[in-house]
């Protein structure tokens, strides 16, 4: 058997410019000045728990099965959203449109960082991404919304291919800590490779 070729492993550092939580029922998030991360992800947070319940993404369980939350934390790229949003012929897209937590600039492509990238936020806080998140027509409707479109299903749904690969990344809390605007941050990528 030949190993594949592994890419090693290496760091990148980037920077906090946007902070967000979702404190109601909807997925929505408002700016937040500073986020204080507990195990179960940003206390109050509508997607904050040690576990979830599955649903049409895990199609492998039955619905509402309890399982660990994965899905703490929404991190997103203002630089891809705008990709996105050129794509579907709209001016912007804001981070809380579609439930983003934090916002980091200065890190190239970061809907590709891989899984088990650790994240090291200067308040001593720490993230591991577990893996990209799926744009869905959810998010899609709320764009329409913000935009005054609500009625307007194909900009909605044009949100899943224009946002492929760039809609962000989830991560759960490894470590507690707090992460302020501007904060600096380490991503640890481990070494990667291609199972054949």
């Amino acid at each position: 058997m030949t190993i594949p070729n592994i890419i090693p492993s290496k760091k990148l550092t980037g920077t906090v410019d946007g902070l967000f939580m979702a404190s109601g029922d909807e997925f929505v998030t408002q700016p937040a000045g500073e986020l204080v991360l507990a195990y179960e992800g940003i206390p109050g947070d509508l997607h904050s728990g040690l576990t979830r319940k599955s649903g049409s993404r895990e199609p492998w369980y039955p619905r509402g099965t309890e399982m660990r939350n994965e899905r703490q934390i929404t991190l997103l790229s203002r630089d891809e959203l705008a990709e996105a949003a050129a794509q579907m012929g709209i001016d912007t897209i804001e981070p809380e449109w579609i439930g983003g937590n934090i916002t980091l600039s200065g890190i190239p492509m970061l809907s590709m960082l891989p899984a088990a990238t650790l994240l090291f936020f200067e308040g001593g806080a720490t993230l591991k991404v577990d893996f990209q998140n799926g744009p869905c027509r959810i998010s899609g409707a709320s764009i329409a919304r913000h935009v005054g479109r609500p009625d307007d299903a194909g900009l909605a749904l044009s949100f899943v291919p224009a946002a492929k690969r760039r809609r962000g990344l989830l991560a759960w809390v490894e470590k507690p800590g707090s992460i302020a605007m501007g904060a600096k941050v380490e991503a640890r990528l481990p070494e990667q490779w291609i199972y054949p």
